[in-house]
């Protein structure tokens, strides 16, 4: 008798640990292990791009010379790196946008009214309340710089 129980409960392990499983792929769940490249999502709302919007605030009219100020694109970068650099760089995206190129994105009356009057842009200019929702509602605090000073500031970005 204790030769048929060990003949079976070998024949059962051998029969359960034995049997080869098919697996169904009807739709399932399957994993795969290969890396693949992840994107990051997508959270932007898209701040459109509109050269006519001179924003709100002072400045109603800003020519630029063909030739930059070099002189006054000097003050400007001194401003600049006195008080933006703790939120904006030129060629990166920080806590506020990155500044190079700004023109093909703005136009110079909308960037100086926004250095100028940030509190009255973001409640009542389009794309600063864009710039708000994209930034995580980082307020760009007021500065209370003159027209002078944001003038000098504007040349400066000319030159990134």
């Amino acid at each position: 008798m204790r030769k048929i129980i060990t003949i079976l409960g070998v024949l059962a392990l051998v029969i359960g640990c034995g049997e080869k499983k098919e697996e169904k792929k009807d739709g399932g769940f399957e994993m795969n292990r290969t890396k693949k490249e992840v994107k990051p999502e997508v959270t932007s709302e898209e701040v459109p791009v509109d050269l006519s919007n001179k924003g709100i605030g002072p400045v109603t009219s800003v020519s630029f010379a063909e030739e930059v100020d070099t002189d006054l694109a000097a003050a400007g970068e001194a401003k600049f790196n006195a008080i933006c650099t703790a939120c904006h760089m030129a060629n990166q995206r920080m806590i506020g946008p990155a500044l190079a190129g700004v023109y093909e994105r703005r136009s110079p009356e909308w960037v100086m009214n926004m250095i100028l009057n940030p509190d009255g842009m973001i409640k009542e200019d389009p794309i600063a309340i864009a710039l708000l929702k994209e930034y995580n509602n980082a307020i760009m605090l007021n500065q209370n710089l003159s027209q002078e000073d944001a003038r000098s500031i504007a040349e400066y970005l000319r030159t990134l």
